[in-house]
């Protein structure tokens, strides 16, 4: 077994066996809590009456059905019950974990909880996983050993398309967490970046739709060897994939919170993030979406965020807004809101409040495509990310009361099913969120079941009852 990978492999393995401490032995009385400030803001009357009717306005379409016997005379008054069988919005997290936790029980909690929530995943396409040694990919399964969260995509796209889950890459170009063999030429690196470009849209380009093309460029590294003061490698990037891969594919801009979530200046227009995705366009590069990330992972962050100082509404509003006049898809790409202090109850119902929260408003706004979670369970995390128990689940993998909020909005609140019956001229009519539909009609002995969309293009719905 390659020693790095074994190494790599066996300390995932233990952190998730062995959830780490915080920095500090913390109470229940050590406990950050939402303050005052906190709740005024997100319990506004007017905030939450803009919630409302945007996701009424945004997130759900009229549909209209119209039933016909085989001669097209129209069939009145049959029974009729429809239910939302998927999204069109994407509700997503990180699957980097697939198949790599200690026992097949937990591997099964792990995807069951995954696919009780999510019908979007991301994928790691990072080049030192993908490729630690030079020449020898890691896409396949069981040709290496594996490497903790980093199986090889494979595995992963093979998961998704099996349980109808849209797999995303990430990322095809970012200054870090590249391989100790690269290249410190430009030239030389960019030619290896075409291959790289090549590879994976040779082999993913027609099964993954949506990439991370270039991640957090804004905070790019001197010591990169793209790097330059304009970043004009983040153009080059976009245009080289685009070459590459399918004319559908996606390809996305991602940047860290910090950047993409400031707000400087009068209207925002002087941030850094802002500028260079003005200037990406500007200078014609096709990119397909505009990626925030949101990660609360510090004394300082939580308790500015509890006290409404951080990532409040109305910033978060504002910076979304901001973004509107480029006319592309925003997708929340990687979210971490801790448990913070003992992971008491006090801490879970702290988090489950704050992802409510964040999710209602992002849901909220026109332009949002998809929201993706970064670590589905505690101990799946990275490094210093698995101080913060960001998970959804615990590391047992039973679920923490912010699972069950998002269970209630995903598969309850936001998922439709009516029932009624068509008029004397066959017509039914409802509105639903976006998303692929199941219909049963029954009309005497006759009993017939469709399945149809419901989005803001669809076309009326002519469905023929009888034989």
């Amino acid at each position: 077994m390659n020693f790095c990978g074994f190494v790599s492999l066996l300390t995932g393995l233990v952190l998730f066996i062995n959830q780490p401490l915080f920095p500090q032995s913390r109470k229940e009385s050590d406990t950050p809590v939402p303050s005052e400030q906190y709740r005024k803001l997100w319990n506004d009357p007017a905030l939450q009456q803009s919630i409302e009717q945007n996701i009424e306005k945004y997130r759900k379409s009229n549909a209209v059905i119209i039933l016909t016997d085989p001669r097209g005379n129209p069939v009145p008054e049959a029974s009729i019950t429809v239910e939302q069988v998927t999204h069109d919005f994407l509700f997503g997290s990180n699957l980097f974990v697939l198949g790599q936790l200690p026992t097949p029980e937990a591997n099964q909690k792990y995807e069951a909880a995954f696919l009780k929530l999510f019908n979007f995943a991301s994928v790691p396409f990072y080049w030192r996983g993908i490729e630690p040694e030079q020449g020898k990919l890691r896409y396949e399964e069981g040709t290496t050993p594996d490497i903790w969260r980093r199986p090889p995509p494979d595995r992963l796209v093979a998961w998704c398309l099996k349980n109808n889950i849209t797999p995303k890459g990430h990322p095809l170009l970012w200054h870090e967490h590249n391989p100790e063999w690269l290249p410190r030429d430009a030239e030389e690196l960019r030619r290896l970046y075409i291959k790289r470009f090549g590879e994976i849209s040779e082999r993913y380009g027609r099964t993954v739709p949506i990439w991370d093309c270039v991640n957090e460029p804004t905070i790019c590294i001197k010591e990169y060897p793209l790097y330059s003061e304009d970043n004009a490698y983040v153009a080059w990037a976009f245009n080289t994939a685009r070459k590459m891969f399918p004319p559908a594919a996606s390809l996305l801009i991602n940047e860290t919170p910090h950047i993409c979530y400031e707000y400087a200046g009068k209207d925002g227009k002087d941030t850094r993030y802002y500028k260079t995705v003005r200037r990406l366009i500007g200078q014609g590069v096709q990119m397909d979406g505009i990626g925030f990330q949101l990660h609360i992972m510090s004394d300082y962050g939580t308790t500015a965020t509890l006290e409404g100082k951080m990532f409040a509404p109305g910033d978060i509003v504002k910076v979304h807004g901001l973004y509107e006049e480029f006319g592309l898809p925003q997708y929340v790409t990687e979210i971490t809101v801790p448990t913070r202090g003992a992971d008491t109850a006090l801490a879970r119902k702290t988090q489950a409040e704050v992802v409510r929260n964040f999710y209602r408003l992002w849901f909220s706004l026109p332009n949002m495509a998809g929201i993706t979670w970064w670590n589905l369970g505690d101990g799946t995390a990275i490094e210093h990310e698995d101080l913060w128990n960001g998970g959804l689940l615990d590391v047992n993998l039973d679920p923490k009361p912010s699972f069950l909020v998002l269970d209630q909005l995903i598969n309850h609140d936001w998922k439709t099913k009516v029932q009624g019956a068509a008029d004397q001229n066959g017509r039914f009519e409802f509105r639903g969120f976006n998303g692929t539909y199941r219909a049963i009609v029954e009309t005497g002995a006759v009993k017939k079941e469709f399945t149809f969309p419901v989005r803001p293009d669809a076309e009326t719905h002519k469905l023929v009852i009888g034989e």
